[in-house]
């Protein structure tokens, strides 16, 4: 693994972590188990790893369900997919923080996005969505963890055995995809607040 992804350890983990439950799309799912999973492996601190995936997966979480609640309903149907709100709707209006809860701890390629926004949108409050979201992301990212530190040298072998040759290629893939969804993601949001604000200004002017 390269030494300049080491080094940034629990910084990368808190960014990706926050990346991966915000507005903003990340290419590959489960890219904060993934990258816990080997820097744990590699000796990382499984401490400062798991508060860092923890405490930055809360605040791109809080940010989506606040987009959501000021959004309202506009928001969902923008960045929620019509196969996805109809269920997710009726779910959530049924059993909002267990409905939460269950979306947090489930591994990819569930997405996690339509969830946070809907409980926002739909009335979920604060803290019952931080308290069913929390535990949630903790009981997760503590399993990821005990698993690199259980299995993380068998997953390193694996990695030197197969991908040694194409390591730098993958890393620098992935970050690439990375920034490439952060800055579409900025995009598209700066995108939509305009669009909001033509149709406001129309309406107004009518």
């Amino acid at each position: 693994m390269p030494h300049w992804l080491i080094h940034l350890g629990a910084i990368g983990v808190f960014a990706v972590s926050l990346l991966d439950s915000s507005v903003i799309p990340l290419p590959i799912p489960g890219s904060t188990d993934m990258l816990v999973l080997l820097l744990v492996a590699n000796r990382g601190n499984p401490w400062l790893l798991g508060a860092a995936a923890i405490s930055g997966t809360l605040i791109g979480g809080y940010l989506t369900w606040s987009a959501g609640r000021k959004g309202g309903e506009t928001m969902l149907r923008r960045y929620v997919p019509k196969r996805f709100l109809a269920p997710i709707t009726r779910w959530m209006k049924r059993n909002g923080m267990l409905t939460v809860s269950v979306a947090a701890i489930l591994p990819p390629p569930i997405p996690l996005l339509p969830f946070l926004l809907s409980a926002g949108a739909l009335g979920v409050s604060r803290n019952r969505f931080l308290i069913g979201f929390g535990l949630a992301r903790s009981a997760r990212y503590s399993l990821v963890v005990w698993l690199g530190v259980a299995y993380g040298r068998r997953v390193i072998r694996a990695w030197a055995r197969y991908l040694a040759g194409w390591s730098d290629v993958v890393i620098w893939a992935f970050v690439g995809l990375l920034i490439a969804a952060a800055i579409f993601g900025i995009w598209k949001y700066r995108h939509n607040q305009s669009r909001q604000g033509q149709g406001a200004g129309a309406r107004a002017a009518s």
